[in-house]
């Protein structure tokens, strides 16, 4: 097969989909690797590494595109790209669906294969291809947070472990996934008072049990989200449903209840979010304030840690990838639950339920589509 890896062109996303070891991965495997020039420059990956892993260095994303049976990228599409795909050309990425209308009716007007990492789904409901992602934007909330803390960034003032004779900051993280427990683990780290919250309870007993002694767990319902927001300083929104829009938590009358200052992440925004005032930014421009409150909703956070995420995502993504290129998507799909489940849009129809309902288009099943 042939694999084409554009530079990703996405405000401010510094990651790159394929790393010069999973060229070489690809190549043993007996498939060619074009790769646009300067896609690793940003991860710190050159196109010398690239060329020297069996890669060919073409100029243009508009040349990947062409010549590429699979493309594979780190984030969505955009506008721009969307002429660029060609019928039946398969693209594997973080894709978001449910929250993009427009992505959406372009992928089914070009009629491309969708795979999308964030609906991989294993049989215990973990997403493999989430994970990696979620740790780092999990701990990255936490890292972000304390800075927007700071007064000159319209935060409260307010350091986030504290200091003798000083209370540290209290930080309140929704959702106990990977992006909840990563953020409560770093935020305990720095010596804050954490709630963690989340509607399993068994979850909140496991939780309980690993978390250290300032970190408290409470079950999540509207009461108790309401007391929480009141006292916290800092806000995690770390809420997925996958392939869905994030349920908000946190609506635009609640924010009253904050003290100004308050800091809210969303980690959730590239699914809807979580917090209904909150709306994608940018690296460039991270940050907007409502009702006194800072809102970060930065859609691509681990893009502004680059090498490390590159690494994690490729760690995580190219055994699925080679099974895609080995063995060509349907029958990957058909033989792998999992990639099954990746499927979101295929041959002009939308296969995966929660996006056929997020805009109220026709859902097929993924096996018709998998047996034509």
């Amino acid at each position: 097969m042939i694999i084409g890896v554009p530079k990703e062109i996405k405000n401010n996303e510094n990651r790159v989909a394929l790393t010069p070891a999973g060229v070489a991965e690809f190549k043993k495997n007996g498939h060619l690797v074009y790769v646009q020039k300067g896609a690793g420059e940003n991860s710190g990956l050159s196109d010398e590494e690239y060329t020297a892993a069996g890669a060919e260095i073409v100029p243009t994303i508009e040349a990947v595109y062409d010549i590429a049976e699979m493309i594979i990228k780190v984030k969505e599409p955009i506008a721009s790209e969307y002429p660029l795909i060609k019928k039946d050309q398969l693209l594997f990425t973080y894709f978001h669906f449910a929250s993009c209308e427009p992505l959406t009716h372009a992928m089914i007007e070009q009629k491309a294969v969708c795979l999308a990492y964030e609906t991989v789904e294993k049989s215990d409901r973990s997403l493999p291809l989430l994970v990696p992602m979620s740790e780092v934007a999990g701990r990255m909330a936490i890292q972000e947070g304390a800075k927007y803390l700071e007064k000159p960034m319209k935060g409260k003032g307010i350091l986030l472990g504290g200091v003798p004779g000083v209370p540290p900051a209290k930080v309140l993280v929704l959702g106990g996934g990977i992006v909840g427990t990563q953020a409560a683990k770093m935020a305990a780290g720095f010596g804050a008072r954490v709630v963690i919250m989340d509607v399993s309870l068994p979850r909140l007993r496991h939780l309980a049990d690993i978390m250290p002694a300032n970190v408290t767990t409470v079950m999540s319902n509207h009461y108790n989200i309401r007391e929480a927001i009141a006292e916290a300083d800092l806000i995690v929104g770390a809420v997925l449903i996958p392939g869905a829009k994030a349920p908000h938590l946190i609506t635009r009358d609640m924010l009253k209840l904050m003290h100004p200052g308050t800091v809210v992440v969303d980690v959730a925004v590239d699914q809807g979010g979580c917090i209904e005032t909150c709306t994608p930014t940018t690296h460039e421009n991270p940050t907007f304030i409502i009702d006194d409150i800072v809102h970060y909703c930065v859609a691509n956070m681990p893009g502004a840690v680059p090498y490390t995420s590159t690494l994690a995502l490729t760690n995580a993504t190219l055994p699925y990838a080679l099974q895609l290129a080995n063995k060509g998507w349907k029958k990957a799909c058909a033989e792998n639950e999992e990639l099954k489940k990746g499927l979101n849009v295929a041959n002009g129809k939308v296969v995966y339920e929660g996006v056929a309902q997020a805009w109220g288009l026709p859902f097929e099943n993924v096996d018709s589509v998998l047996q034509n």
